[in-house]
């Protein structure tokens, strides 16, 4: 269908596009086998990864084996309501996400040098 209509066009795909999609708004209570039956649809999936942390959940990442499957799961599936909920697929970048967890750690360490120093933000 509109997989094989991509694959047959050498079709260019934006940089952006790649094979891990980063699910959020997940219900918390969604199962594996209904994120196999969700995203299964548009192709073979290589993995699936619920977050199940308190700063996690709600959110997963999707491994498709095919980079085009992939893009058609975040063409259809962007939007698509599970349990009253409407999913947000994004294709995973790791520039952003580094950038997520290195602002933390500055965080962090203005923390410590605050205590260490005996000032707070509050001194200001």
């Amino acid at each position: 269908m509109a997989t094989i209509s991509l694959r047959k066009g050498n079709t260019r795909l934006p940089p952006e596009v790649n094979r891990v999609l980063y699910v959020r708004n997940l219900p918390f209570n969604i199962s594996s086998e209904e994120m196999y039956d969700i995203f299964g649809k548009y192709g073979a999936i290589r993995q699936i990864r619920i977050g199940t942390n308190k700063d996690t959940r709600g959110t997963a990442f999707v491994v498709y084996e095919d980079i085009y499957d992939a893009k058609t799961a975040v063409d259809h599936l962007s939007g698509f309501n599970v349990a009253n909920r409407y999913l947000i697929v994004l294709y995973y970048q790791q520039a952003k996400m580094s950038k997520k967890v290195d602002q933390k750690k500055k965080e962090d360490e203005l923390a410590r040098m605050q205590e260490k120093y005996g000032l707070s933000s509050k001194d200001k």
